[in-house]
C-alpha cells in the first residue's frame, strides 16, 4: 500500500490496530472502491455514450426509463442479470467460461495505481507505470482466449485482429510515456503529478500527448479503430457467442479500461488532481470526464478504417514519430543540464 501520504491508511492508524490489520482493511476499502468507481461510471458512461451519440446522429436517444432515460442503463444491466447463461455445445468450455473474468480482473487492477487526489491512492508502486502497462497488455491474451474458444470462424478472426491491433499499438503508446518517464526520472504515478506542479506535461510533451491519444484509443477498441468487432464485417468478433453476464463482463471491460487509459493520461499529461480552489479528486473527475469526452467525440465523428491503413498508421507514422519524439526529449533533457545554473 502507499506510505504516509496514504490517507485511508492514515484514518485507520488513529483506531489503534495492529499493523497487519491496518493493511487488510486498507487493502479491502479501496478494491471496493474501485469497484464501486468502475460500476457506477461504466453505468453512467454508457448512459452518457448514448446520449452523445444520439445527438450527433440527430436522434433523441434513451429516454423511456427514469428521467430523461438516466436508469436506462440500470434497466439494461438487470436485462444481462436475467438473461439464461448459454454455453454452446461447440466451444472449449473451461476457457469459454475463463475469458471474461480474466480480461475484467485486469480491467480493475489497473486503477491500483492511480492517484486519484491528494493521498487518494491504492498502491504508490515504484514501479507504477510499469505495472500498469503489464497488468493492461493482459487484456489481448483474453480476447485471444475468448476468441480461439468459441470455436467460431468471426469469433477467431476478431480474435486475431485483436491480437494484432494491441501488439502494434503498443509500442508507440510505451513510447509516448517514456517520454514523460525521462522528465520525470521516475516511474512513481505520484512522483510524475508532483512534478506538473507548475507546468502540466502535455505543455513539454505534446507530440507524446497526441501519439499517446491514438495509440490508446486503439488498445480499448474505440472508434475508429473499432475492427475487432465491426459488426459489417465480422458480426461481434471475439463476443459473438457470448451472452447474458459473460458478454456484458467483456462489455464492462471495455468502458473500465476506456475509464483507466482516460486516467493515466490526466495522470500523465494534465497534472493530475492538481488544480486551484477544488478538491484534489474533483479536479481529477473533471479532468477525467474531458478526456472521456474526446474519445467519445473521436469514436461519434470520424468512420472506421481499415485494418491494413490501421497498420500503416502505427508502423509507417506513430512508432517513427515517437522515437523522434524520445530523441528530442533526450536531447533536450541534455542541454538543459548543461545550460543549468548549478553546472556552471
Amino acid at each position: 500500500m502507499a506510505g504516509g501520504g496514504n490517507l485511508v491508511a492514515a484514518w485507520l492508524n488513529t483506531w489503534g490496530l495492529p499493523p497487519w490489520l491496518n493493511s487488510l482493511l486498507t487493502g479491502i476499502i479501496y478494491l471496493v472502491g474501485i469497484l464501486a468507481f468502475v460500476f457506477l461510471n461504466v453505468i453512467y458512461l454508457i448512459y452518457l455514450e448514448r446520449k452523445i451519440s444520439a445527438y450527433m446522429q440527430q436522434r433523441l436517444g434513451p429516454n423511456r426509463v427514469g428521467p430523461r432515460g438516466l436508469l436506462q442503463s440500470v434497466a439494461d444491466a438487470l436485462k444481462f442479470l436475467g438473461k439464461e447463461d448459454i454455453i454452446p455445445r461447440h466451444v472449449d468450455k473451461w476457457v469459454f467460461i475463463v475469458a471474461p473474468i480474466a480480461i475484467f480482473i485486469p480491467a480493475v487492477l489497473l486503477y491500483a495505481v492511480i492517484p486519484f487526489g491528494r493521498g487518494l491512492i491504492a498502491a504508490d508502486l515504484n514501479i507504477g507505470v510499469f505495472y500498469f502497462l503489464a497488468v493492461s497488455s493482459t487484456t489481448t491474451i483474453a480476447i485471444l482466449m475468448g476468441g480461439w474458444a468459441a470455436n467460431n470462424k468471426y469469433a477467431l478472426l476478431g480474435a486475431m485482429r485483436a491480437v494484432a491491433q494491441m501488439v502494434s499499438y503498443e509500442i508507440p503508446l510505451v513510447f509516448s510515456i517514456l517520454g514523460v518517464v525521462m522528465l520525470v526520472g521516475s516511474l512513481k504515478t505520484s512522483d510524475i503529478v508532483a512534478a506538473q506542479k507548475d507546468v502540466w506535461f502535455i505543455f513539454w510533451q505534446p507530440v507524446a500527448f497526441l501519439i499517446y491519444f491514438i495509440a490508446a484509443n486503439a488498445e480499448v477498441n474505440r472508434g475508429p479503430f473499432d475492427l475487432v468487432e465491426g459488426e459489417q464485417e465480422i458480426i461481434a468478433g471475439p463476443y459473438v457467442e457470448y451472452a447474458a453476464m459473460r458478454y456484458a463482463l467483456f462489455y464492462l471491460s471495455e468502458y473500465a479500461n476506456l475509464v483507466s487509459v482516460s486516467a493515466l493520461a490526466v495522470t500523465l499529461f494534465l497534472g493530475g488532481w492538481q488544480g486551484p480552489w477544488l478538491p484534489s479528486w474533483l479536479w481529477f473527475i473533471i479532468k477525467l470526464y474531458i478526456m472521456i469526452l474526446l474519445f467519445m467525440w473521436v469514436r461519434w465523428t470520424f468512420p472506421r478504417i481499415r485494418i491494413d491503413h490501421l497498420l500503416k498508421l502505427n508502423w509507417k507514422f506513430l512508432l517513427p514519430l515517437s522515437l523522434v519524439n524520445i530523441l528530442v526529449t533526450g536531447v533536450g533533457i541534455k542541454v538543459y543540464q548543461w545550460l543549468s545554473p548549478g553546472r556552471w
